[in-house]
């Protein structure tokens, strides 16, 4: 068995490539999102190789492709950071409008922790899923931290957040048109940064400074919400 820290690196950077590549030639259309691309594809070359290697894809990936990953997974925390910047730039939005954004991103992260909860138990998911779903609502940085220590299954969590943020990614603009969003910056960028994460903030900047710098807001104070309750959500409830 090889380790390599160039394998996971390099890996990563091919199968986003890919998706990319994809994206860009079907005009957007939402199932070639690069990061959706690169987590199937990446998986599927993982798992082909293990097997011709006859080797335990679980062992092939802790050996081979995690010592890359968490290279580049470590720049997540400083990626997170530097949503501060279009935060910064627009900080005239958030003293106006600081009591709405505060209050709605309060109650919106309580109610999923509730839905997650209550939909978890009706389809009998166990406590480890549960755990793992939870954290969910924060971008991946905090959410892992968060999910080991109340009992959760890391891989799960990393799941979700990736799922949330490619589905926010994919479908965004199609959610703007249904919810009336498409005037509505603030809304927009809330929405975006809120259920999107990281990938949801980054979409925002695309879509202008207000839109950036209120799903950095929402990055920022979802995870921070969700490090004070969750912990106490899991105590009570699980």
């Amino acid at each position: 068995m090889f380790t390599n820290l160039f394998f996971g690196i390099f890996l990563s950077l091919f199968v986003y490539l890919i998706g990319q590549q994809l994206f860009k030639k079907f005009k957007g259309f939402f199932l070639f999102q690069p990061l959706f691309v690169a987590m199937v594809l990446g998986i599927f070359i993982l798992f082909a190789l293990s097997k011709f290697l006859n080797i335990n894809i679980a062992t092939f990936y802790q050996k081979a492709y995690k010592p890359g990953g968490d290279i580049l997974f470590w720049f997540l925390s400083p990626a997170t950071i530097a949503f501060a910047i279009p935060l910064y730039k627009r900080n005239d939005i958030v003293k106006k409008y600081w009591k709405d954004i505060l209050a709605g991103l309060l109650i919106g992260t309580t109610l999923s922790l509730v839905l997650i909860i209550v939909f978890s138990k009706l389809i009998g998911l166990s406590h480890t899923s549960i755990a793992s779903m939870l954290p969910q609502a924060a971008t991946t940085a905090i959410a892992l931290p968060i999910s080991t220590a109340i009992g959760g299954n890391a891989s799960i969590t990393a799941m979700a957040c990736i799922l949330n943020a490619v589905i926010i990614y994919a479908l965004g603009k199609y959610l703007f048109k249904i919810f009336h969003l498409g005037s509505e910056p603030i809304g927009a960028g809330l929405g975006l940064g809120t259920s999107g994460h990281t990938i949801g903030a980054a979409f925002a900047l695309e879509l202008g400074s207000v839109e950036g710098s209120m799903a950095a807001i929402a990055v920022v104070v979802i995870g921070a919400v969700v490090d004070l309750l969750v912990p106490i959500v899991s105590h009570i409830f699980l």
